[in-house]
């Protein structure tokens, strides 16, 4: 039988310019471009999220994709979420995040349906994130996954979404 290979960051690392994966429990999850509408509720999400920390002088920090999480302490998970919120600045250092920012938001994409709901569901849960949001523009609803309290919540688009780690923040997907 043969034996399936295992990568690394350094794979990650080594890809072309231009070629975008992610890297869970070894194995390597090829990133398609995103779409316009993603990029959209992207750019939206990411602008009101920072938008009130910055009114409210939060300390958390906000970043969107490209930009790297290494979820774990090895060398095999490796993951750039859509919007990722840090609030512990010890974990941020020059190449991205070291171990689980509090809140993730995930666009969903056609070719990333199965690794957003099921595999990142799974790994964000267990590598300490707080918060985790799904937005999924086919099916027009955000799942809201507050890992604190233990609950899964679905909102429709065009609904108020309230942030489990910013009491008194919601935002309007559409």
């Amino acid at each position: 039988m043969k034996k399936e290979q295992i990568y690394t960051v350094d794979d990650i690392y080594a890809l072309p310019e231009g070629e975008r994966a992610e890297l869970i429990d070894g194995k390597i999850y090829y990133m398609a471009p995103p779409s316009r509408v993603h990029q959209r509720i992207s750019s939206y999400l990411h602008n009101e999220i920072y938008n009130y920390i910055k009114r409210n002088n939060g300390e958390c920090e906000v970043y969107a994709a490209p930009f790297a999480v290494f979820l774990n302490e090895d060398d095999k998970n490796y993951v750039e979420p859509d919007i990722s919120i840090i609030c512990d600045s010890n974990k941020l250092n020059d190449k991205g995040c070291v171990g689980a920012p509090d809140w993730i938001v995930e666009i969903v994409s056609p070719s990333s349906k199965q690794t957003d709901y099921y595999k990142k569901l799974f790994k964000y849960r267990t590598a300490g994130v707080r918060e985790y949001w799904v937005a999924d523009p086919d099916r027009k609803i955000v799942t809201v996954y507050n890992f604190e309290h233990d609950t899964m919540e679905e909102y429709p688009f065009g609904e108020e979404v309230p942030a489990g780690i910013y009491e008194g923040f919601s935002v309007k997907v559409e």
